[in-house]
């Protein structure tokens, strides 16, 4: 059996185990937290997200996998687009004398910075298909692009 010491200099014959134990909480932590940085988060969804201008349109396009349409909410909040849902979903395989069960429940937001070319919030159209949600915002002229600056790496 080996022996870990502990923060304090204590031996331990678990001690592994209780620092493993820590980090997995912390990286739950940090993943439960990804959608407050734009990148979806772990194992509940939203996935990946494309934003781009097609004409006079800013498209947003994001995955929302295992939820239902019934439970997506699409927002306008002052000069933000707020997305929020929640996954209720449960997975059964059923192989010979295999069983696997899965579940994934939970609540997302999804906050997106809509342009000042916003034509009118009312005309905003939102579309769930296929596992993916794609929102539709007129523009009252394609957003301008500034000059191209080089931004030096240190």
């Amino acid at each position: 059996m080996e022996w870990w010491e502990d923060e304090w200099g204590f031996r331990r014959p678990f001690g592994f185990f209780m620092r493993l134990g820590r980090t997995l909480r912390d990286l739950e932590e940090l993943f439960s937290r990804w959608d407050e940085f734009g990148y979806g988060f772990g194992p509940f969804g939203p996935g990946r997200t494309d934003i781009y201008v097609k004409d006079r349109t800013l498209v947003i396009e994001t995955e929302l996998p295992g939820v239902r349409k019934e439970d997506i909410r699409v927002q306008v909040e002052d000069d933000k687009l707020v997305v929020t849902g929640e996954v209720h979903r449960t997975e059964e395989v059923r192989e010979e004398n295999y069983i696997r069960m899965g579940r994934r429940y939970g609540a997302f937001r999804r906050v997106f910075p809509l342009p000042e070319e916003v034509e009118d919030p009312a005309k905003i159209k939102a579309r769930f298909e296929n596992g993916v949600l794609r929102i539709e915002v007129p523009l009252r002229r394609p957003p301008e692009r500034g000059g191209i600056t080089d931004v030096p790496v240190e």
